[in-house]
């Protein structure tokens, strides 16, 4: 099935867009209640009648990162949005942290989220700390962006607080992790992503996987080097697609 049309505006909305509600006159309270707020669009659909419908979700809502459960999502006409400036689709990039943040040796996505949330990101980059949730990092990884970079600790058996950047080339070719089991960390994520997109026959996006050796000792300075690590790259996905498809296939940072 093809994608909806929208009226009037071709092309323009899709899933990543962001858009003020504006309300008709004939919305209901619920709708009404939301005029003016800024919202995402999470997909275009088309009811059995041939009307489009925009799927959307609230910028500040805390659940929208839990499309398998939490999180509220709102169906508005085309003509009650209206678009706002920023990126859609290509450009952005979603941050996501893995791992169990209560314990001290798989908590480095967690705090690296914290360090980066801190500074003065571009709009296009998304963090999320997805924890364990990796059937929503599933998800969420087939929302419509142009790269992600997924974090969090895996035993690769390098020296503590070892930092490893590298382009993810699927669960079978892992590059610069030769050996690296696909239960280990970031990768059993992405792994089970690959699956959901073949389900669904959808693309994912350009993938990068930063992980730390565990090291609760040297947690504060993992950090610090993976901020560095990161600027770079996401600079770089930010404004445009990077040169070739082999620029950062494999960083490594060795304390």
């Amino acid at each position: 099935m093809t994608a909806p049309r929208l009226a009037g505006r071709p092309g323009s909305l899709r899933p990543g867009s962001r858009v003020r509600l504006r309300p008709g006159r004939r919305s209901d309270i619920f709708d009404l209640a939301l005029a003016g707020r800024l919202a995402e669009v999470d997909a275009v659909e088309e009811d059995s009648e041939g009307q489009t419908h925009l799927v959307v979700t609230l910028v500040d809502d805390e659940g929208r990162d839990f499309p398998t459960g939490l999180g509220h999502r709102f169906f508005f006409a085309p003509e009650e949005v209206e678009p706002v400036g920023g990126p859609a689709g290509g450009s952005r990039v979603l941050v996501a942290a893995t791992g169990d943040s209560f314990a001290a040796d798989d908590a480095f996505g967690s705090a690296l989220l914290a360090a980066l949330g801190e500074l003065p990101l571009p709009d296009e980059v998304h963090l999320v700390d997805f924890g364990l949730r990796g059937a929503d990092l599933a998800h969420r990884l087939l929302a419509g962006y142009g790269s992600a970079v997924v974090v969090g600790t895996a035993s690769l058996g390098r020296p503590a607080g070892t930092l490893d950047l590298t382009e993810y080339g699927g669960a079978t070719a892992v590059n610069g992790t030769a050996g690296a089991a696909e239960s280990a960390g970031p990768f059993c994520r992405l792994a089970a992503a690959e699956r959901l997109a073949r389900a669904r026959q959808t693309p994912l996006p350009r993938l990068f996987v930063l992980t730390c050796e565990p090291s609760p000792s040297r947690s504060g300075k993992a950090v610090e080097g993976a901020v560095e690590l990161l600027a770079d790259l996401l600079g770089s996905l930010c404004s445009g697609p990077l040169p070739s498809r082999n620029p950062v296939t494999h960083r490594e940072n060795t304390p």
